[in-house]
């Protein structure tokens, strides 16, 4: 299958070269030039499917024109070494719970992923090194890090703004050393998702060294994403409890729920989906005016949702043609202060137990606002609540656990560089590796 640009402005491209690419040469994203519905039989037997089968499926959709079928389902197998289980919160809220993977983070499905299809890739061209930009507000950085960990033939740069991610999140992809690189920007996300793409578009950068984006730009990080979406289905179909059902997902750069959407355009049976924002609220914007306007990010408990310039908003806009009134049908919006978003996760483990990071908090105040009558929601837990230990903390008063994983990556050294957050800066340190 091809994929063409969102900007229209270049030739399709293939599978491959979209993945190793990252971003096409017009700057616009790759969107599959068509997107395949599963038949009925699919949807009707899912329930007992496991997440592995359910995947599979969904991933031959994608690639199977392009991956040999033996090497896409260890690919996928692979990658889904983890659960990712929907548990109850309340009689109609559950949280799909994607945290239970290497760095306890949803990031991980999608990381996993991309490490293992570019290396497919690589080992099939003998290419040279491919160099991983990657910029993270928080759990992309750690997801991409330690999907690309010792994988032959790439080095992969996290570029990562100083002082405005987690300790624990920044312990994650500073700590690892061998072929991963920390920069330490001094600037916000959107200074870092800035150089990456000026990086791209740089031809003497390019003749230099080989780049491609693990970012949710890239399509082979965003898709998977989609695996998640009918796993979830399957699960609350098994439960009885998926006749009208509701997706809400924290948003920051909106990879996450244009994954879900693809798999509604898939017959994914979901009703609606609720785009979850913190103060950063561009697309609720314009969910309710139909204007897009770009704000710089501001900094808030929820800091992987601190973008003020969602890139995938470009995939969505695309994938209902431009029509305000189709995609304020298909997704409706909120939007928490930090306040509110405290608030939630507090009254959320003091009422029902269940305690939620702050991205997930607004996932469920969201169900809370927003389900009708009849209806049964399911918010992404993003990220273990304790990847933001000291905010948890600080809001419901008892300490938090901290799981192995994320003790075992507390216990190394920093490693990381200082970067400027212009784009001269860091072209030069580039152009010295």
């Amino acid at each position: 299958m091809n994929y063409y640009s969102t900007n229209g402005k270049v030739s399709p491209v293939t599978l491959q070269e979209a993945v190793v690419k990252g971003l096409a040469a017009d700057k616009g994203l790759f969107m599959p030039e068509r997107i395949k519905a599963l038949p009925p039989a699919f949807y009707d037997n899912i329930q007992h499917l496991s997440f592995q089968e359910i995947a599979y499926t969904v991933a031959d959709a994608f690639f199977g024109e392009d991956v040999p079928a033996d090497t896409l389902k260890q690919i996928v197998y692979d990658t889904l070494s983890f659960d990712c289980p929907v548990v109850p919160v309340t009689d109609s809220i559950y949280s799909l719970e994607l945290f239970h993977g290497p760095t306890l983070a949803f990031k991980d499905v999608g990381a996993r992923f991309m490490a293992r299809l570019l290396g497919y890739f690589i080992r099939q061209e003998g290419q040279q090194l491919v160099n991983v930009l990657v910029a993270t507000s928080g759990d992309t950085g750690s997801a991409v890090a330690n999907g690309f960990l010792g994988v032959e033939g790439i080095h992969v740069y996290v570029l990562y703004p100083k002082g405005k991610v987690s300790p624990i999140q920044e312990c994650q992809f500073t700590t690892l050393g061998r072929n991963i690189t920390a920069l330490e920007v001094d600037g916000v996300f959107d200074d870092c998702q800035s150089l990456v793409k000026s990086a791209f578009m740089d031809e003497e950068l390019n003749r230099h060294m080989k780049l491609t984006s693990a970012n949710s730009i890239n399509v082979a990080r965003f898709l998977p994403q989609a695996f998640y979406y009918f796993y979830a289905y399957a699960q609350m179909k098994k439960a009885g409890k998926a006749d009208e059902l509701v997706v809400c997902v924290p948003s920051g750069n909106f990879g996450n729920i244009t994954a879900g959407l693809f798999g509604k355009v898939m017959g994914l049976p979901v009703k609606r989906f609720i785009a979850a924002n913190n103060a950063n609220d561009i697309f609720y914007q314009y969910l309710q005016t139909g204007r897009y306007n770009p704000q710089p990010s501001v900094q808030t408990i929820a800091n992987a949702m601190d973008v003020g310039d969602p890139s995938n908003f470009a995939r969505i806009y695309d994938l209902y043609k431009g029509s305000h009134p189709s995609i304020a049908a298909e997704i409706s919006g909120a939007t928490y202060t930090d306040a509110q978003i405290a608030e939630t996760v507090k009254q959320c483990y003091a009422d029902y137990g269940y305690l939620c990071d702050p991205h997930g908090a607004c996932g469920f105040r969201a169900l809370q606002e927003g389900l009708r009558a009849g209806e049964c929601g399911v918010f992404l837990e993003t990220a273990h609540p304790a990847k933001f230990k000291s905010t948890v903390e600080g809001i419901i008063g008892e300490p938090v656990a901290v799981p192995r994983k994320l003790a075992d990556f507390m216990a190394g050294s920093k490693q990381s560089v200082l970067m400027e957050k212009d784009f001269a800066a860091f072209k030069a340190y580039l152009m010295q590796q």
